[in-house]
């Protein structure tokens, strides 16, 4: 297992660097100058020296693939360059976010797995009954509704029909548990509803079809109890195509986390982003990006060594 997670983590490099080069070259065809609306923002005379100064003073008079390099260099250490509004370190910005959106989508992942397998379980266990296909239509409706539109909803309607709202101050975790997750509870559960609904159809499926092995009507045979049969021998085996979805969701995770942070003002990587987009802020949107893309990798990368957990016959060299 050992030399197959090298190889996997030697593979992410090369990976890593074409994503690199398309999200530089990409955010920089973002309509609007970064140069212009510093000059606007200032009341600075939009003057060609002053233009010069002010790219000198930034980088950005340098060639576009000059700028790449120096900053793929400074990214091998460690270094994802300074913000050009606030000229403070990207990493350092980062970093104080990464673990609020990683506690969101980890209570969003956590809340989507308790919703969707037990009721796809259920589902197969009693397919084609009125329980059945309630759950599959619950599931289509959570397909087809989006989870920023529930979200604007919680925010809108409850307040003018209940004078309720959800809470949008921010508490860390570390000072206060309860109001921290007070405050996470309502975002992670739209999200987390959000990302349930194709999972409990996948679920549903690997367990349609395991129970119809033959393994498991020996089981039957034998006169084992429901609970044994379906936790302990067909759970387990339906739950390997889940556990590969899981890894493919976790981009949609950190997608969806960006509209529900800014929903919920929660202070969050997806604000961050959204800020930096409205700034042109270039090395924080690189930044992120690649601090996500290199988290959806070892995401997945985990979920490929989680197989052997579930399936013995799995072996990695």
């Amino acid at each position: 297992m050992r030399a197959y997670a090298l190889r996997r983590l030697l593979a992410l490099i090369p990976t890593l660097i074409f994503a690199s080069l398309i999200v530089f070259f990409t955010v920089r065809m973002i309509p609007g100058d970064v140069i212009d609306m510093m000059m606007s923002q200032n009341d600075i005379s939009a003057g060609q020296k002053d233009r010069e100064q002010l790219e000198q003073a930034l980088g950005l008079d340098q060639p576009m693939y000059v700028q790449y390099f120096r900053w793929l260099g400074g990214a091998v250490r460690g270094d994802l360059g300074h913000s050009l509004w606030q000229n403070t370190p990207v990493l350092d910005q980062i970093l104080a976010r990464l673990p609020i959106t990683f506690e969101l989508g980890l209570m969003a992942i956590i809340i989507g797995l308790l919703i969707a397998v037990p009721i796809g379980v259920l589902s197969a266990l009693r397919q084609d009954t009125a329980g059945d296909y309630l759950m599959r239509s619950l599931s289509i409706l959570m397909l087809a509704v989006p989870s920023f539109w529930i979200g604007t909803m919680v925010m809108v309607f409850p307040s003018i029909w209940w004078g309720w709202s959800p809470s949008l101050v921010y508490v860390p975790f570390l000072e206060n548990p309860l109001g921290n997750l007070k405050h996470m509870l309502t975002p992670a559960l739209i999200l987390g509803m959000s990302l349930s609904a194709i999972t409990m159809r996948m679920t549903r499926t690997m367990m349609l079809e395991v129970l119809r092995q033959d393994y498991i009507r020996t089981a039957w045979a034998k006169g084992l109890d429901e609970r044994t049969v379906v936790i302990r021998h067909a759970l387990r085996n339906a739950l390997i195509p889940v556990v590969t979805l899981i890894g493919i969701q976790a981009p949609l995770v950190l997608g969806g986390a960006v509209i529900i942070e800014q929903i919920f003002v929660i202070p969050g990587m997806g604000l961050l982003l959204l800020d930096a987009v409205g700034q042109r802020d270039y090395p924080i949107i690189a930044g992120v990006f690649l601090v996500v893309g290199v988290a959806v990798m070892l995401i997945n990368l985990i979920v490929d060594l989680s197989y052997g957990l579930f399936d013995p016959k799995v072996r990695y060299r």
